[in-house]
């Protein structure tokens, strides 16, 4: 994947989070300071997503952990363990949200 195509798709990324912020019912806050999205929950908890263009990656740091996603297969994928990226954001959100949230591309 070449750099453009990298930063377009990871852009798109970034996008899809903030719509599905406006769209939830959730009480999240968040600020976009460049590559890097911040999530801040009610109990002010945050989950930070970044983007990694060296590396060509997303990254998720959360209370769950710090997590890598690499382009794979039509969609960004854990380099651990395989999970899409938005069902992965979905679930730590809905963890440090105590409610269900959804993120979806």
């Amino acid at each position: 994947m070449s750099d453009r195509e990298y930063l377009t798709r990871a852009e798109a990324v970034l996008a899809a989070v903030e719509r599905a912020i406006d769209d939830t019912d959730a009480d999240i806050e968040f600020e976009r300071s460049g590559n890097v999205l911040t999530l801040e929950f009610e109990n002010k908890t945050k989950i930070i997503v970044n983007l990694q263009p060296p590396m060509r990656e997303i990254w998720i740091a959360a209370k769950a952990g710090g997590f890598h996603f690499r382009f794979t297969d039509n969609a960004w994928r854990d380099t651990r363990n395989g999970t899409e990226f938005f069902s992965a954001l979905s679930d730590y959100a809905t963890q440090q949200a105590g409610e269900t949230v959804t993120f979806e591309p």
